[in-house]
């Protein structure tokens, strides 16, 4: 079960305590990109399915034909199988399940648990004016609720005939025992007036069809479960158990935004140079903890993901601690791996270079785009140009080190970091330089900036050639200058 755990300590966390045929489902509207609340709301119910051996399915929620697009649609599908959220089975995509949404509509219609409207625009703006007025919320009183006799052959919506009398609770996994008066609820449409089904019912429909036995979502969608609860008791069906997780918010405690980072999760991938397990971990820890782990890996995870230890208070979004996280991640991944994400980065670069490169450059880079620019100075073409603030170290007697250090380094026979160092530092004693007063000018006509990597890394990977043809380009460029 949890092999890597000794069976003292799968106790301790619950690991034997399995809960049988669980499956989960995240329901996306494609109008958008996946954001940070949607990937993370998938990853949650990805890590319940998986904790405890059940299934983790796929909806697409393309009811709203207006907004939605393929192009969103895409980018869900993209950004969740980056984020390593593999789902079961093939996706579910919602519009196509008209006909069967409309089936239980009718059925309920049959059953007394719904009826037909025949409400007009005018009456229910007249309702909506009456609540506005009372300063009350809209709860719609159709006429029709308890009559037959409607005009058949004027168009109508059908609504749901929801309980007036008593209260309805929900033992929610997250938000605990919550109540709701019934009077409270209204009679929603489920069908509209060209037959089409609304959300409330489709969503129903779908997760019962789909099976779905824990319904991890938002929090706001917790007055829905109320609304919903209704149609599912009308039907005799299973109720889920529900599990409504706080939203993100910005670091100020703002509702998250695009001013707070509030991006795709492919711009997290492709403008920001996050990796995908940084991500994971970050969302993962918005509002869940084990104990006072930070770093947790996708395995440690799945064995220890409860919907216990989710927080009921919103989240506050941090991109620093994600550049921190991402960091430790980048300098824990595999040369090789990053080498090919930051060529795609430089164009054309090779690959092989940047893997060599790996072990000096991404101690030093907290994001992807940052490992990019501390390895660009290995592809710059001769002359090399200058940085600004890298002018002031090739002033001076700039020149006359640089001159010396190419006849040191020169004159080394094996081109490696211990004899690189070794030529260096002779040239700083026979000087009276500090290794720094050596190093700095070096760097710069090495790489053309005042930081990279150590120097005699820099000069390893360069090479004999292009490392001395740099030092000279810029010894021959003072001269002139002079």
């Amino acid at each position: 079960m949890w092999p890597s755990l000794p069976a003292w300590e799968q106790r301790r966390l619950g690991a034997t305590d399995k809960i049988e045929g669980v499956v989960t489902r995240f329901a996306p509207s494609p109008t958008g990109f996946l954001h940070l609340g949607g990937a993370r709301t998938a990853l949650f119910n990805w890590l319940f399915a998986r904790r405890h051996g059940g299934r983790f399915l796929l909806r697409i929620e393309d009811t709203d034909r207006a907004r939605s697009t393929q192009p969103a649609i895409d980018a869900i599908l993209d950004g969740m199988r980056w984020l390593g959220l593999d789902w079961d089975g093939d996706a579910v995509f919602q519009f196509a399940r008209a006909a069967r949404h409309a089936e239980v509509a009718t059925q309920m219609i049959a059953s007394g648990h719904a009826y037909r409207c025949w409400m007009t625009a005018e009456e229910i703006a007249a309702q909506r004016a009456e609540a506005e007025a009372a300063k009350k919320p809209l709860r719609i009183r159709s006429p029709w609720r308890d009559r037959a006799d409607g005009p058949g052959d004027q168009p109508f919506v059908v609504r749901l005939k929801a309980p007036r009398e008593g209260a309805t609770t929900i033992d929610d996994k997250v938000q605990g025992v919550v109540t709701v008066q019934n009077a409270e609820l209204d009679d929603l449409v489920l069908l509209r007036s060209d037959g089409t089904p609304t959300y409330m019912l489709a969503v129903v429909v779908d997760d019962q069809d789909m099976g779905v036995t824990h319904v991890i979502r938002g929090d706001d969608h917790l007055n829905n479960a109320f609304r919903q609860l209704p149609i599912i008791r009308a039907m005799g069906w299973r109720e889920p158990v529900y599990a409504h997780v706080p939203m993100i918010h910005g670091a100020d405690g703002g509702k998250l935004s695009k001013r707070h980072g509030a991006v795709g999760v492919e711009a997290y991938r492709d403008e920001l140079g996050i990796l995908p397990e940084a991500l994971d971990n970050y969302l993962l820890r918005l509002g869940w903890g084990h104990g006072d782990a930070e770093i947790i890996t996708r395995e440690q995870a799945v064995q220890w993901f409860d919907l216990a230890h989710v927080g009921k208070a919103p989240s506050r979004f941090d991109s620093k601690k994600l550049q921190n996280l991402n960091g430790h991640y980048i300098r824990e991944a595999d040369d090789k791996r990053l080498a090919a994400l930051v060529a795609d980065r430089l164009g054309d670069a090779e690959v092989d270079l940047l893997a060599r490169a790996m072990p000096a450059l991404k101690p030093r880079a907290a994001e992807l785009n940052e490992l990019a620019d501390g390895a660009r100075f290995l592809f710059a073409t001769r002359p090399l140009p200058i940085a600004t603030d890298a002018e002031p170290l090739l002033a001076g007697d700039a020149r006359h080190t640089l001159a010396l250090v190419h006849a040191a380094l020169d004159a080394v026979e094996h081109w490696d970091t211990e004899a690189l160092e070794a030529a260096v530092r002779q040239v700083a004693e026979t000087t009276g330089l500090k290794l720094g007063q050596v190093a700095q000018p070096l760097r710069a006509a090495l790489t053309g900036r005042r930081t990279s990597p150590g120097i005699f890394d820099v000069l390893a990977l360069l090479g004999r050639e292009e490392s001395l043809g740099r030092i000279a380009d810029q010894a021959a460029l003072k001269e002139t200058a002079e």
